[in-house]
């Protein structure tokens, strides 16, 4: 692994972009409501990231599959979806949906990412569950990402937080590291694997890492639909996505995608 220690300096630059991150996610969450389509949202996202002179990061990436690019700035997974949903003037949100929402831009040449799953109106009360738990995962993450830890721990902690709720941590994609491009080493899963404890990773000042659980209600297998991008849940229950940017600094953590 190549993994690049930022300054200080590079640092602040990349919560300018996560402020940009954070401004559009909390502006979705205010838009998303029942009866509006995906596309609008991303419509509402671009309009956001253009005022603030960033540059999506997803819009264009192409596919590993060989599919179309992809054409939107933020992915819209809906419900059962895990990632990567495709906003369309044809998907519209209804009651008791839960959205899961990921973005990204560059900024003064550094990136920021994050994700959200957000509740379409009143929702029931498992997916509520799901959204607490999959959050909380990431708060512990954040909590115990240290200059010194190994991340193995941090992934030991995350897993069973989902574990322990009857849940199942998604295993087909893991974190990474980001900079001045979204996907830098190291990858950083959620959960302890063999390769984790073979290969760990040792957190040092400068490290950043987009951390993201996902996390499905039943069990963790994954299926690509035929559009090549979106990802769902094998056996069709419902999915939750949770991600912030943050650096390891000589006291603990910093979250960048926030304001």
């Amino acid at each position: 692994m190549a993994i690049t220690l930022r300054s200080r300096r590079e640092v602040e630059l990349m919560k300018k972009a996560g402020g940009v991150v954070a401004d559009v996610l909390l502006k979705l969450k205010e838009s998303a409501v029942a009866g509006i389509s995906t596309a609008e949202l991303n419509r509402i996202a671009e309009d956001v990231t253009k005022q603030a002179g960033a540059i999506a990061l997803f819009k264009g990436i192409q596919n590993p599959y060989g599919y179309k690019a992809f054409p939107a700035a933020i992915c819209t997974s809906i419900n059962e979806q895990v990632v990567h949903g495709i906003p369309s003037d044809k998907v519209i949100l209804q009651e008791g949906d839960i959205l899961s929402v990921d973005f990204g831009v560059k900024l003064l040449g550094y990136c920021g990412d994050a994700a959200v799953t957000l509740a379409i109106g009143a929702i029931d009360e498992q997916k509520q569950r799901l959204m607490y738990v999959t959050a909380r995962m990431l708060d512990t993450a954040i909590e115990h990402s240290r200059a010194g830890e190994k991340w193995s721990r941090v992934a030991g902690l995350m897993q069973k937080v989902a574990e322990s709720a009857g849940f199942s941590v998604v295993t087909d994609f893991v974190g990474h590291g980001i900079g001045t491009q979204m996907h830098e080493d190291p990858k950083v899963p959620n959960y302890v694997s063999r390769e984790l404890l073979h290969n760990d990773i040792l957190l040092q000042e400068g490290m950043i890492l987009a951390v993201e659980p996902m996390v499905n209600m039943g069990a963790s297998e994954v299926v690509t639909l035929k559009d090549g991008w979106t990802v769902a849940a094998k056996d069709g229950r419902p999915s939750a996505h949770f991600e912030h940017t943050i650096a390891i600094t000589k006291n603990g953590c910093e979250v960048l995608t926030v304001k």
